[in-house]
């Protein structure tokens, strides 16, 4: 192009983009930009846990529950307490069959904690060493072999009101069933004492095995100068959520009192009909 007067006219420049350090800045202030937005709370992390399922009728609050075993001496051993916890469990009052299940943990099982020994009244302590000792013996292959057999289990066939009549006791439900333990299975009967507590019953009730019967070893050593009994006396404080029931069964849940001193604390007690630990 020319001008009026012939001489040439500069061509216009054409801008370029710009050079890379004012690219750099325009992102990182796009960057801060993006920052400063507000966030919606509810897309960070994990959604709220959902609230914990209520128990239904039946199922045993297995956090509250606890199994004790008194093990008796032998020669010049000592009688042992032991306390362990269910798994997982459910009874159905007043079934006439598939009364529900008992899941024992045998790994749960301990010897001689301060607790166990006061629920079966047995006097003194015993030092942590020596608890650990009974506690080791008492898992090992010879007698519970809880690392083949980490469960015990009580088959529940029926839960049915008893029929027998001691006058003034409390009636009872007689569960009917098989209880396998290092993997033998026994038919048994465990009277049980019901007391109510709202939404929540509990189950007092006990039971004799040998260990022989299931294929287990009494502890012994010395050649037998020092040792346990064959017989185990089980006890049972099983919390159950409430079932409806129908019939007689219906008033068999009555609040009792706690049994006299010298038996068991108040929120582990056996009572003295079903409960000591001979």
């Amino acid at each position: 192009m020319t001008t009026p007067s012939g001489a040439a006219r500069p061509t216009p420049r054409t801008r370029g983009p710009g050079p890379p350090r004012r690219q750099a800045r325009s992102l990182l202030t796009l960057a801060l930009l993006a920052l400063a937005l507000p966030v919606d709370a509810g897309a960070q992390g994990p959604p709220p846990a959902a609230p914990a399922t209520p128990p239904a009728p039946g199922d045993v609050d297995t956090e509250r529950s606890r199994v004790y075993i008194f093990v008796g001496k032998t020669g010049f051993g000592h009688d042992h307490a032991i306390v362990g916890r269910l798994a997982s469990g459910r009874v159905v009052l007043d079934a006439a069959q598939n009364a529900g299940q008992l899941v024992f943990d045998m790994p749960s099982f301990r010897a001689d904690t301060p607790d166990a020994r006061k629920a079966l009244g047995l006097a003194g302590e015993t030092d942590a060493s020596t608890r650990k000792q009974t506690t080791d013996n008492m898992l090992a292959a010879d007698v519970l072999d809880v690392a083949h057999h980490p469960t015990a289990t009580f088959d529940i066939e029926s839960a049915l009101r008893s029929r027998r009549r001691v006058e003034g006791a409390k009636p009872t439900v007689d569960l009917v069933g098989t209880f396998t333990l290092h993997g033998v299975a026994r038919k048994v009967v465990i009277p049980v004492e019901i007391e109510s507590g709202g939404p929540i019953l509990r189950f007092l009730g006990s039971f004799r095995i040998k260990q022989t019967d299931f294929g287990m070893k009494p502890y012994k050593k010395l050649g037998g100068f020092v040792g346990v009994a064959d017989e185990l006396v089980i006890h049972g404080d099983i919390r159950v959520a409430a079932t409806p029931v129908a019939g007689p069964a219906a008033n068999l849940t009555t609040p009792t009192a706690q049994p006299p001193a010298g038996s068991l604390p108040a929120e582990q007690a056996i009572p003295a009909t079903i409960g000591g630990p001979r």
